[in-house]
């Protein structure tokens, strides 16, 4: 490809003030309004003593554009600016500076956070009443509970520590913070954000899982998903807290434990003939060697957990075996064991099949890194909190208008979703005062567009008598 035109040193001039660079916003924001997040922030979000006059005022329309922000890319507070060009605040009324906005979010504590976390989730369950977010919920839901550590550097990040993060199949130190998730999924939808909170780099990661893993399931039952709920995680999460919440909200639990004596005994308990091959369809890499694997080994021995407390469950530990890699010649084979807490009914093999599906979260997490959890904006723990919030419910409103373009954009990625729907170049004109948005003809995915266009622009909601 060429250039064909010869251009001078002022050929190019930033003067039109009808293009607009996200014309994808305009369906992506109604769809917003039709769910009520402008209302849920300001009914929910309330900061009643600030740091700057005026710094918490109106911060339903600031936290509107941020979000509005990270769904068209924007990785840091100076990219909301983007939203201030050309057409842009003609098409959006109250688009606020980022420099507002930077003010409003250091304006945040641990308990406005919550508060932010209370329209996370009450925005999904609304999201999941205007779009089918989890198809086949009626059945069966998952539910994955996991952290990561997103690295800060210098010394002005509040609650940066040093905490354990694995790197290319290996445990290192690094500095960061650390945010919790909770992700809900089905069978046949992509993963949708029902609780996230920020922590300290150094903190546990199961610090806080039992209370986020009893909200997200109340948040599942509010979204729809009146199937069974399961709940899956990593040895950070198998403990009294996690079992103990998803008992009194009648969940089942998939849950690695750790490898204690009390394990090792139940697993040296397993009869040689229990042990069931079962083949993945896909190969998957060793958690402890890193090794590509594609077979392994499974059984399955009634274990009771937590045996000296007032917690003390008994359930089905299954565990999965496969060949150590550092010993491929051994006469006698030396294994590694895995195993896992569950309650659930399913056979020991498919059991370990879909508990190994756990790592879903790790898209998610994938999709956040690319977007707005590319850095930790600012100095400030609570404004740090918030952003990683606001990140959540961008991801979840994204997440719908995949929905509602159609086809494989149900599933897409946000950076597939950000490039193809939300980045569309647009003029604005207003012939007859009606608006009219003129974009690039041939756009290679002009079908899918125009079908989210007519699901949220012509949307009318039913009446009920």
């Amino acid at each position: 490809m060429q250039v064909s035109h010869r251009f001078g040193a002022g050929s190019a001039m930033f003067d039109d003030d009808n293009l607009v660079s996200y014309g994808g916003l305009v369906p992506v924001m109604t769809l917003a309004e039709q769910t009520g997040l402008p209302h849920l922030l300001a009914e929910k979000v309330t900061i009643t003593t600030s740091k700057i006059t005026s710094g918490a005022a109106n911060p339903a329309p600031k936290l509107t554009t941020l979000i509005a922000g990270m769904c068209a890319g924007a990785d840091s507070i100076d990219d909301v600016d983007v939203l201030r060009s050309g057409g842009m605040t003609t098409l959006f009324d109250r688009v606020y500076a980022p420099s507002t906005i930077g003010t409003l979010l250091r304006e945040f504590t641990f308990g406005h956070a919550r508060q932010l976390e209370s329209v996370l989730r009450t925005h999904l369950a609304a999201l999941s009443d205007r779009v089918d977010l989890l198809p086949g919920g009626t059945k069966q839901v998952y539910l994955d509970i996991d952290s990561l550590l997103r690295p800060v550097y210098g010394h002005a990040k509040q609650g940066a520590s040093y905490g354990h993060t694995k790197i290319a199949g290996k445990q290192v130190l690094r500095k960061g913070l650390s945010p919790l998730a909770a992700v809900l999924s089905t069978d046949d939808c992509a993963p949708v954000i029902a609780g996230m909170r920020l922590r300290s780099g150094k903190t546990g990661s199961g610090k806080g899982a039992g209370h986020m893993v009893a909200g997200a399931i109340a948040t599942a039952r509010a979204a729809g998903a009146t199937g069974r709920v399961l709940v899956r995680g990593d040895s950070a999460y198998g403990t009294r807290k996690v079992v103990r919440a998803c008992l009194r909200t009648g969940a089942q639990f998939s849950l690695v434990m750790t490898k204690n004596p009390a394990i090792k005994k139940a697993i040296a308990a397993i009869d040689d003939n229990a042990w069931t091959p079962v083949q993945y369809p896909n190969a998957v890499r060793d958690p402890d060697t890193g090794a590509w694997i594609s077979d392994a080994e499974v059984a399955e021995i009634s274990y009771t957990a937590f045996a000296s407390t007032k917690d003390r469950t008994t359930a089905r530990l299954v565990v999965r075996r496969v060949k150590d890699a550092r010993y491929p010649d051994a006469l006698i084979p030396v294994w590694r064991y895995h195993p896992f807490f569950t309650n659930s009914t399913l056979p020991t093999t498919e059991a370990d099949l879909v508990h190994r599906r756990h790592a879903i979260i790790e898209t998610v997490f994938a999709d956040l890194i690319d977007g707005p959890l590319a850095h930790m904006p600012s100095g400030s723990f609570g404004a740090n909190s918030a952003w990683v919030l606001c990140a959540a419910i961008a991801h979840n409103l994204l997440r719908a208008t995949g929905v509602l373009a159609g086809g494989r954009y149900g599933r897409a990625r946000g950076a597939t979703l950000r490039r193809k729907i939300v980045a569309v170049p647009a003029r604005l004109a207003r012939p007859q005062r009606k608006p009219i948005l003129h974009l690039p003809s041939h756009w290679p995915y002009a079908s899918h567009w125009l079908q989210l266009w007519r699901n949220t622009i012509d949307y009318r909601p039913s009446v009920v008598a």
